[in-house]
């Protein structure tokens, strides 16, 4: 491996995923203001809108990954953005092509690319299995609280009465305690 090859993939790989952690960073920011104070009265119409514009992000985050390595290959290896682009998001999404190819001496930008682009693609989708998570466990938990409040008819010996939820969120036995 030629020094002038390790100079060129350890900034791309750096650069990379400082990107990647700071749209994470950002997105996540992003989602706490858009959530604000009380996230159990959110509704699904707006959680469907949150996860669908969060994936937007996270594909144009993604987007302007493969740009940066496209800026590369268009810099070093490559004689046209189209070629640049195409080959950098090919890599990136582990495709691979055939009909564009790297000069012999940068042949392992490709491969290292898509490693790169699994890696930040995983870190994606967890991003957004995390807030998908989230949210069905606040809607869960805001409807677990709401029956919680409503009192319920409890038979004690043949002898039915409401009862006074608890705060606590423990069930009650029906000997009351």
């Amino acid at each position: 491996m030629s020094f002038h090859r390790v100079v060129a993939e350890l900034p791309l790989i750096t650069l990379t995923l400082w990107l990647q952690s700071a749209g994470v960073a950002a997105l996540i920011a992003w989602v706490r203001r858009t959530l604000g104070g009380d996230t159990r009265k959110i509704g699904a119409f707006r959680s469907a809108a949150l996860v669908v514009r969060l994936a937007m992000a996270v594909v144009v985050l993604q987007g302007l990954e493969i740009l940066l390595w496209a800026v590369f290959y268009r810099w070093r290896c490559l004689p046209s953005w189209d070629s640049a682009i195409y080959f950098s998001a090919s890599s990136y999404s582990t495709l691979g092509c055939s009909d564009v190819t790297l000069p012999s001496e940068w042949r392992t930008l490709g491969p290292l690319e898509s490693v790169i682009g699994v890696l930040t693609c995983g870190i994606s989708v967890s991003l957004l299995f995390a807030i998908v998570t989230r949210l069905i466990s606040r809607e869960e938990r805001s409807f677990q609280n709401e029956e919680l409040a409503l009192p319920t008819a409890v038979s004690f010996r043949g002898i039915s009465h409401a009862e006074e939820p608890r705060n606590d969120g423990a069930q009650r036995t029906p000997d009351g305690r």
